[in-house]
């Protein structure tokens, strides 16, 4: 049985000059593509509530102040209460053997997945074999005294991933401890030849392009500075509400 710790008792966290910057600035939602919410929902899932929250703060106020990624973890430098920043590591269980063939397999069978991949772009349908859908598949450790699972520094990491997977999917495959070219070279391996030619799938027709999502200007914008930039323009406070207010009106008008 785990003793129970009174986080509160270790005091406020201590400001970061320079942090990772985080594009999420309020609200529950974070990450914006379906990579990015699908990772977060995977490690929702299994996480403590209250600790993802208060790890979604520090991610927002630049808590983590450096990470590296590598196959099958994450380990960054997390500044919390104490003087000196908490290392903390998130791991993901490297794929091998039957999950490793698997897939192998479903790029092999795809027509021009694989120069997808090598483009940048990771296909969905790979969903179900790269996001960690149990418990097992996960682990949290930080030299913090929290003993929560995970502490609210391994949380904010998760939530700086989850925006690093919204421009990069591709680095989920090195979470998962697969490398590029042995992708590649694995799928290749015993494959059809025609498909080896063809590696960027330049004969195959790609489907449509997704409708982007539209997110209004001053949604994304930290309220606080815009206004602060509007009061710097303006005559006096009621000048630059009107002119906040005629923003916000204009960019709505945009909205396809």
């Amino acid at each position: 049985m785990n003793t129970y710790i009174d986080v509160g008792e270790f005091g406020e966290r201590r400001p970061v000059d320079g942090g990772v910057s985080s594009r999420s600035r309020r609200g529950a939602a974070f990450a914006r593509t379906w990579w990015g919410r699908s990772f977060l929902q995977a490690i929702e899932d299994v996480a403590d509530p209250g600790r993802l929250t208060r790890g979604r703060s520090y991610a927002r106020t630049g808590q983590v102040i450096s990470y590296h990624l590598e196959p099958g973890a994450v380990a960054a430098e997390v500044q919390g209460s104490q003087p000196r920043p908490f290392i903390s590591v998130l791991t993901l269980r490297q794929l091998r053997d039957e999950r490793l063939r698997e897939l192998v397999d479903l790029v092999r069978a795809t027509p021009g997945m694989l120069g997808e991949i090598a483009s940048g772009s990771l296909p969905k349908s790979l969903g179900p074999l790269l996001l960690p859908n149990t418990a097992p598949e996960l682990d949290f450790s930080c030299t913090c005294p929290d003993v929560g699972w995970p502490c609210k520094h391994v949380a904010a990491i998760c939530y700086v991933i989850a925006e690093r997977l919204d421009e990069t999917p591709r680095d989920l495959l090195t979470l998962r401890g697969v490398e590029l070219d042995e992708l590649i070279g694995s799928v290749q391996q015993d494959g059809n030849p025609a498909d080896a030619a063809d590696l960027y799938g330049e004969d195959i027709r790609l489907p449509a392009l997704p409708t982007p999502e539209f997110h209004p200007a001053p949604a994304d914008l930290d309220a606080v500075l815009l206004r602060r930039a509007l009061r710097m323009t303006a005559e006096d406070e009621r000048s630059a509400e009107i002119g906040y207010r005629h923003l916000r009106t204009l960019y709505s008008l945009l909205e396809p």
